[in-house]
């Protein structure tokens, strides 16, 4: 059985030298974006968690006076807001956009200047979402800004002006960015990569794209008619005016639900190419991960009204929406099945990642086991806006998401800057971590089984309530501090760490091929791939469990552009020709996308300012994407 082979395609002469902001404002490079992705994202995560903390503060003690009632209802409703829109789902999509194309064996994603113009839409809609806290406007109605709440009746400042606006920028850059990958993995991948060849992080991101592309429009049409509502006088939710707020609530949670699963999937494929790596072991079960993976993510899209059995639907609905939801644990059970067989019989290295990694097991299964719960319809009813919900949430949003993001940031951070982080305080960053979260989020479940009310400003004395509070603050707090030493560990670690070569942890995946971190244009040959874990195949242990692919593939016949790789030769000389010469296409940096990005949040800020504002914006909008279409060095490719 032969190793994966390389054709010597050959690449251009000098890697790109680009240094400077400027090189960073027009770069469209799929790696430099997602380190902007990466650090913004940090950033946001950094300002949400500071959020938490103020609501946390407020509640340590009953009748506590710290924040203002309509400051706390600013806080917890910006904590959900930054949290999800700009800081886990971007920072997923820094994986997305350093990882995967390098994964697939790709030189960059299938449209390089619309993945920059996603980060530019996503830096200045959070800058624009973040902006209303300097003058007392941030959104104060939940982050699912129930109607009638969000009426201009209710409503009658900035505050939900700035949630709609901001999330209509959130969202251009959210679907735009999803078809880019959606395209780029199904277009781009290397010769021999079928799709049960593909890496499993890249099988997450694909079903993940697809979820944000379906869920991020139903979102948009619902903040688009109260957008109506707000500044139009239309009456989609006006309840005085015929409308109807339950309609919110579908269309909210038709976007809702997947969303949980658009912050999971992800982090089942970090997950699924963490523990394999430092078990030593291949992935136990890829088929089924991959299926399970695809089902997860059909069915969550069927579940949405189990977040409203309180509204009243009947018992049809409630039957159904019960049933549906319980079938998740199925598949999702399957992979937390499957991590641990995977474990099993592991030659097992616990690095830093591989300890956030299988914290993440427990810490999620917890999640999702009181998920269940909320699936039997009568004991939702008990649990609907108490703390037992907050504590589900952050047991899959943090035991999960965050737990997940970590051990994926600690995996490919090596990858990303070419160093290695410290180990010695990873450890000390996990054990703060996984001791502050449970902290925090355990005693909630007793807060909300005894009857606390969620997104409560205060509560009085002798309720019972008191201890729990306090020790779900302390946890906070050392949440707080864990975060600030693995934020010292990122920014030491990235000129001061230790050098990290091209594969320091003896991964399988294609991305380890190439240098730490890769060139612009990602590998020197093209790689051809003959099974899911070519890096592994020369390992006489681990060969016996490497899946390998059909005959023709195994035998050298694999064509590469129309012909066959053994026919192809590449003479030295060749290698050193630029990439011009030899029509390899390296995307020229442009500086369209960050001004289309800025046309489209002006066009958007313009209905809160003048509408005249508006329309200049959607004029300068459509020149500029004119202009963008027949920019020189694009059309001759």
């Amino acid at each position: 059985m032969g190793a994966t082979t390389v054709t010597a395609i050959p690449v251009p002469t000098k890697a790109s030298a680009k240094s400077g902001i400027w090189s960073w404002i027009t770069t469209v490079d799929h790696k430099r974006i997602g380190i902007l992705y990466f650090w913004t994202s940090f950033c946001f995560f950094l300002v949400g968690g500071l959020e938490a903390l103020l609501v946390r503060t407020q509640l340590i003690v009953p009748e506590n006076d710290f924040l203002t009632a309509d400051f706390y209802n600013q806080m917890f409703t910006m904590h959900a807001v930054t949290m999800v829109f700009l800081a886990l789902m971007p920072l997923t999509a820094a994986f997305f956009n350093y990882v995967v194309p390098l994964q697939i064996g790709a030189r960059d994603v299938a449209f390089p200047r619309l993945n920059a113009l996603s980060y530019w839409i996503y830096l200045l809609g959070g800058l624009f979402s973040t902006v209303p806290i300097f003058f007392g406007q941030f959104p104060n109605a939940g982050w699912f800004a129930y109607a009638n709440l969000t009426t201009p009746q209710f409503s009658t400042g900035l505050n939900i002006d700035f949630y709609v606006l901001g999330l209509q920028v959130l969202g251009i850059s959210s679907i735009i960015s999803s078809i880019n990958f959606i395209v780029t993995i199904l277009n781009l991948r290397a010769p021999g990569m079928r799709l049960m060849r593909m890496p499993i992080f890249t099988w997450m991101t694909l079903i993940t794209a697809v979820l944000i592309a379906t869920a991020m429009a139903v979102l948009t049409i619902a903040v688009t008619e109260l957008m109506f509502d707000r500044f139009f006088g239309t009456n989609f939710y006006n309840v005085a005016k015929g409308g109807d707020p339950v309609l919110w609530q579908h269309l909210f949670w038709m976007f809702g639900h997947p969303e949980v699963y658009i912050l999971i999937l992800p982090i089942f494929g970090m997950i699924s190419e963490v523990l394999p790596t430092f078990a030593r072991k291949p992935l136990f079960g890829y088929n089924v991960m991959v299926f399970s993976g695809i089902l997860i993510g059909w069915l969550g899209w069927g579940v949405w009204s189990h977040h409203m059995f309180a509204t009243g639907l009947g018992p049809i609905a409630d039957a159904f929406f019960a049933m549906g939801t319980m079938l998740i644990a199925i598949p999702t059970g399957i992979k937390i099945f499957n991590w641990l067989a995977t474990l099993w019989g592991g030659s097992i290295r616990f690095t830093t990642a591989m300890l956030f990694g299988t914290a993440f097991i427990v810490t999620f299964t917890i999640g999702g086991l009181s998920g269940v719960m909320h699936a039997v319809a009568p004991a939702d009813l008990q649990q609907t806006d108490t703390y037992f919900v907050v504590a589900h949430i952050h047991y899959v949003f943090f035991g999960g998401t965050v737990m997940g993001l970590w051990a994926g940031i600690y995996y490919w951070f090596p990858k990303m800057f070419g160093r290695l982080l410290d180990e010695k305080l990873g450890v000390v960053h996990f054990w703060l971590t996984f001791i502050g979260m449970n902290l925090t989020f355990f005693p909630m479940h007793f807060l909300g089984l005894h009857g606390m009310p969620r997104r409560t400003f205060t509560y009085a004395d002798g309720l019972g309530f008191n201890g729990m509070n306090m020790l779900a603050t302390i946890g906070s707090y050392l949440i707080g501090a864990a975060t600030l030493l693995f934020a010292y560990n990122l920014i030491r670690s990235v000129r001061r760490g230790r050098l990290a070569g091209n594969n320091p942890w003896g991964a399988a995946t294609l991305e380890w091929q190439t240098s730490s971190p890769p060139p612009e244009y990602n590998f020197a040959e093209i790689p051809v791939v003959r099974s899911r874990m070519p890096l592994w195949e020369d390992d006489p242990v681990l060969k016996a469990g490497i899946p390998h692919g059909r005959h023709q593939e195994d035998t050298g016949a694999v064509t590469l552009a129309g012909q066959d790789v053994s026919e192809l030769e590449y003479p030295d000389d060749e290698s050193k020709m630029s990439a011009h010469d030899l029509g390899i296409h390296l995307p020229p940096p442009s500086i369209y996308p960050i001004v289309l990005a800025l046309c489209i949040t002006i066009f958007f800020s313009g209905f809160m300012i003048h509408w005249g504002v508006a329309v200049a914006a959607a004029f300068a909008t459509a020149l500029t994407i004119f202009a963008m279409a027949f920019e020189p060095g694009h059309s001759g490719h």
